[in-house]
């Protein structure tokens, strides 16, 4: 199996064009038309991770962190991470990275916690913008379900859990073909009047290249006729953090107490505990501090996330308690979700979770 297999696996499951922009992804390391020997995957990629994929004969590290995030100027062994993509490129070991394109999708980064935590009817706490296009196209009455149906195949007509969704509208289409041209309906050079239909399909814009050529495919004209628009809707599938309900209402300091045993840690940081029960919960895996407020707008009753400074946990303003679990802590789940994508899509594989604790945070207790 080739490297830039396993790859497109990972950029279908988590696109690429969903990364944020100051974020480095993709295969940072090696050759895609490699043959892989092996898969370990891993939050970050240390010069212990390499080492461990040495020995268990991997040859590709999936990485949640890119190693190489900022420009690198030299490379000559002074930090861990010099070191680390040395002895890869020394033994021919792959890296990818699967960052902020792996946060911002639902069933991502954050719904593995979520799931850990019990939540139902999750949702997107801020849903990324400019992610919906819609298609229009014009098609002969009787051909209309055949390119409908192709459509749908490519991804198109999903909104949030209904699927097939279009709309049609009956009209007359004229056109007249040109010298040269090999029409479906009609004589060259006169002009010709075709019962036609148009349908209206919702799609992720990532999907676009896909949607063009289901419908080219399909479409029973030379030249198929065709508009594309951006919308404004929010999907509700993209974005940042995730919001959920626990079945049951919990005094806050009962779930403060089952988080810091589910996610492994001695000592949650968090603002003060108000009075009332939390069922409404908030999750931003890693830094979360941009998305307080959207989650006191949600209604949350807690936010849990990493990486808040002294002077954003005034910011809670008793609308809800802000808890800090720790960055390792709250993406730790990450290696599981790696795991999990890669064996469903290829059962007879090597695919190895890292042993390796990259958590560079320690408590003295």
């Amino acid at each position: 199996m080739k490297i830039g297999e396993i790859t497109q696996t990972l950029s279908n499951f988590a696109p690429t064009a969903y990364q944020e922009s100051y974020d480095n992804i993709g295969l940072l390391i090696g050759d895609e038309n490699n043959t892989c020997s092996g898969i370990i995957c891993t939050l970050d990629v240390t010069e212990a991770v390499v080492k461990e994929a040495l020995e268990k004969n991997c040859n590709l590290i999936v990485a949640h962190h890119p190693i190489i995030f900022k420009g690198l100027k030299r490379l000559n062994g002074y930090s861990d991470a010099e070191k680390a993509i040395i002895l890869a490129i020394q033994h021919n070991i792959a890296i990818y990275a699967i960052h902020t394109n792996l946060d911002n999708v639902l069933y991502g980064v954050n719904s593995k916690l979520a799931q850990k935590l019990g939540l139902l009817h999750t949702q997107v706490l801020l849903p990324k913008p400019n992610t919906l296009c819609k298609l229009y196209t014009f098609v002969p009455v009787a051909y209309s379900e055949k390119v409908r149906n192709a459509l749908f195949e490519a991804g198109a007509g999903k909104i949030g859990g209904y699927s097939d969704c279009s709309f049609s509208v009956s009209g007359n289409g004229t056109f007249t073909a040109g010298e040269g041209t090999n029409p479906f309906v009609g004589k060259i050079l006169e002009r010709h009047l075709e019962k036609e239909e148009k349908v209206e399909v919702i799609f992720p814009a990532v999907l676009q290249n896909a949607i063009i050529k289901a419908l080219i495919n399909a479409h029973p004209y030379e030249e198929a006729a065709y508009d594309i628009i951006a919308l404004q809707n929010e999907f509700p599938q993209v974005g940042s953090g995730i919001i959920g309900h626990l079945p049951e209402p919990k005094e806050a300091a009962k779930f403060l107490s089952a988080l810091k045993a589910l996610v492994g840690v001695a000592v949650i940081k968090h603002s003060p505990i108000l009075e009332k029960p939390v069922q409404k919960i908030a999750i931003c895996g890693g830094a979360g501090s941009f998305l307080i407020n959207q989650a006191i707008h949600a209604g949350a009753d807690i936010f849990i996330t990493a990486d808040l400074k002294y002077h954003e946990f005034f910011e809670a303003n008793n609308h809800l308690i802000l808890a800090d679990i720790g960055h390792w802590e709250s993406e730790q789940f990450t290696i599981d979700l790696l795991a999990e994508v890669l064996q469903t899509k290829f059962p007879t594989f090597a695919v190895l979770k890292s042993t390796v604790s990259t958590n560079p945070v320690h408590y003295f207790l």
